[in-house]
This record gives structure tokens, sequence and C-alpha cells, in this order.
């Protein structure tokens, strides 16, 4: 094992040396921060002074309502009567004592025509927002006149469909709220698989077909035994993988800790508890972690043998294609059951060894499989690896020192069988 931990300390160190390491694992994540960052501080800024504004109403009668809809939507409004005198609002404005003022008169109620006055107009969506609010409310006033009730009200908002389930449930909102959570997190879950299997996947192809193509094989070949030199490469990428979603996981939890709380007293009518049921728990990623791992070698395996066999970029990306198929057609099975769209049959091809970590996680999270279907889908995935890496091995024994053409079928056949 000594020769292995010597190459996957190699593989390792030269990897997280590089500059697209750094920039990809530490630039990237602080730009994000920055950029989040930069978002919060714009949102909290147009929360304050330019979100501050007056309404005249001279109508007496939907002021205090359209005040309060502007209010749900973040805009502080101070309501003023008849009596107020619009010269004297206009020099605030002016003098950016005030940015804007809106005025209903009885045009308002009649056809929802208002005034916005302020020294430069207002963006397309403040304009689709007050529109939106003073006509609906002066709707509502003008129907008012004609029926009465709360059903009137709701129906001027509008309808909406209420799930009900069938299924004996002691909260149904709860247990829609988690159905709906679990499908976020799986659906997240297998976008992140999917990407890191592939790239770091990649990774190993890589590693392989330049140490061939550049004949340092033929050195390292002679102090280390294939098998070994395959392993160390597969551990040393998986473990610079696991360092980069670390860096990454500590950068997510930091901004978290520190934005969540500065955001929280900003806005305080925000429902943040919502949105806290959409971080993952300490099972989910233990289960993530589990399909990851397994999913990595699996794929690595493949992606390391592809490179044996090649001796060109051009030729490997024409032999990765199938591995890559075997990446996407569980994606794009598990993306057209993403809304709700569920069909029996899919859960079992979600048994595949090479379709579980995309179509079997989301389940599980989902709770759309019994767990003994996610238990039986990680031994598959065990068998088809101690499998995968067998034949791979022997791929790779024999063909990290081949030049020339790619093998055909009956030659990596031969090589599988050669003891």
């Amino acid at each position: 094992m000594r020769q292995v931990w010597v190459v996957l300390r190699r593989e390792y160190l030269e990897r997280v040396k590089t500059k697209g390491f750094i920039i990809g694992t530490i630039a990237i994540p602080l730009l994000m921060i920055g950029l989040m960052g930069l978002n919060i501080f714009i949102a909290v800024q147009a929360a304050g002074s330019d979100r501050e504004l007056a309404l005249v109403d001279f109508t007496g009668v939907i002021g205090e309502e359209v005040a309060e809809r502007l209010g749900r939507r973040g805009y502080d409004i101070e309501v003023a009567g008849r009596e107020v005198s619009l010269e004297e609002l206009d020099r605030q404005v002016i003098e950016d004592e005030l940015e804007a003022y809106v005025v209903l008169d009885d045009l308002t109620l009649s056809e929802g025509v208002f005034a916005y006055r302020a020294k430069d107009s207002p963006g397309g969506t403040r304009v689709a927002l007050f529109e939106s609010a003073v006509q609906d409310i002066a709707l509502e006033n003008y129907l008012a006149t004609i029926s009465t009730g709360e059903a009137l009200r709701t129906l001027i908002e509008g309808g909406r469909l209420e799930f009900e389930s069938v299924l004996e449930v002691e909260d149904p909102e709860e247990a829609e709220a988690a159905r709906v959570t679990g499908i976020a997190l799986g659906f997240g879950g297998a976008m992140f698989l999917y990407i890191t299997m592939l790239l770091y996947g990649a990774f190993v192809l890589r590693s392989v077909l330049d140490e061939k193509r550049n004949r340092v094989v033929e050195v390292v070949i002679s102090s280390v035994t294939p098998w070994r030199l395959l392993l160390g490469k597969v551990l040393g990428v998986g473990s610079m993988g696991l360092t980069q979603m670390g860096i990454w996981a500590a950068c997510a939890g930091l901004l978290l800790l520190v934005g969540a709380p500065m955001v929280a007293v900003q806005f305080p009518g925000a429902d943040f508890a919502r949105i806290a049921g959409f971080v993952p728990g300490p099972e989910v990623l233990l289960l993530l972690a589990a399909f990851f791992i397994m999913g990595y070698f699996l794929y690595a395996s493949l992606f390391a043998a592809v490179g044996a066999m090649c001796a060109t970029e051009e030729e490997a990306g024409q032999a990765q294609l199938p591995v890559i198929m075997l990446l996407v057609i569980p994606f794009v099975l598990q993306s057209a059951t993403l809304g709700g769209n569920a069909m029996a049959w899919m859960d079992w091809v979600a048994l595949f060894p090479f379709f579980s970590p995309v179509m079997m996680f989301p389940r599980a999270v989902a709770e759309s499989v019994p767990w003994w279907m996610t238990g039986l889908s990680l031994v598959f995935m065990a068998a088809a690896l101690v499998g995968t890496s067998w034949v791979a091995g022997r791929i790779y024994r024999v063909g990290i020192l081949m030049q020339g053409k790619r093998p055909t079928l009956r030659e990596l056949v031969r090589w599988v069988k050669q003891t």
C-alpha cells in the first residue's frame, strides 16, 4: 500500500498546487460571496430611502389599502389627504427630501389611472408593481358597489390549485412542504453528483492520458504495478475533489452564518424558517457522501480505462462518449420526473448501478421509495464497483503501455482475458 500512497500523494499535490485548482476552489467562492454580499447591500439600500414614498389620496377611499399593498412589497408609504400641497411635495422631490409621490384621484377609481411624480422615471419593475396594486384595488372598489363579500376579493386576487392527498396525514400542509423540500434537495443533490462525477472522472482520464502521451508512465511503471498506479490516481483525484468540496462547503457555511443574521435584521418580515427547511440535514449529507464516493470510484475506473486505451485527446473524446451517456441518460430520466410525473418502473431503473447516484438519491431524499431499495442500490453499486475495477484494471495494465491506434472491442476483450 506504500506505493499506492506515494501515487496518491503525488496526484493530490500536483493538482492542489495548480492555478486552476486555486482559482476554482478559492477565488470563485470568494467571488460568489462578494457578489452575494453586493446583492444584499443593494437590497438593503433599496429597502431604505429609495423606497420611502408619499401617497396623496384625493379619493378618500383606496389610499390606505394601496399603501398597505405596496408596504407588503417593501415600500414605506406615507398617506396624505386632500389638504396636502402638491407644490410642497414637488419641492421635497426636487431637493431630494423625498424620492417620489403617487397621486390618486377620481380618475383612478373610474379608469385606474394615477400619477407618479418624481425627477426620474421609474423602472419597468416598479411601474408594473404599482400598476398592479392600484388597478386591482380600484377594480375591487368598483365591483364592491355591485357585490360584496370575501368571496369577491378572493376571486379578484385569483384562484389557486390546492393539492389534497388521498393518504391520511396529520398535517397536510406540513406534509406538502416536506415533499417539496425533498424534491428540491433531491434534484439539487442529483445535479451535484452528475457534475462532480463527470468533472473528476474527466480529471482521472486526463491524468492517465498525459502520462501515457509524455511517456512518463514507462518510468513509473518500473517501480509501481499498474493496478496500484490506477488505484493511486483514482484516490488522489478523489481526495482533491473532497478537498475542493470541503472548502466550498466551509465557504457556504460561513456565508450562511454571517449573512443570514444581517439579512434577517434588514428584512424582519421574511419567512426564513421556510428557507431554512431547504438546508440539508446530516442524514441527507451522509447519504449524499455515500452515493458520491461509490459513484466517483465507479466512473473514475471507467474514465481511467478510457484514458489507458487512447493515445490522443481526439481519441479520448470519442471513446469517453459511452461513459458520459451513462451519466446523461439517468439525468434526463430524473429531470422528466421532477414535476411529479412519477412512473413506478423508473424506481426499478434507478437500481441500475450506473444510474443509481443520479436517480436513486433524489428518490431516497424525497422518500418516494422504501428504504430497502436505497440500501439495495448501494449494494448493487458496490458489486458493480468491484467488477468495473477488475475490468478497468486489466485494460489499464495492458493499455497504459500501448501506443498507436485505439484498440477494437475484440482487442479489449482479449486484454481483459489476459492473465
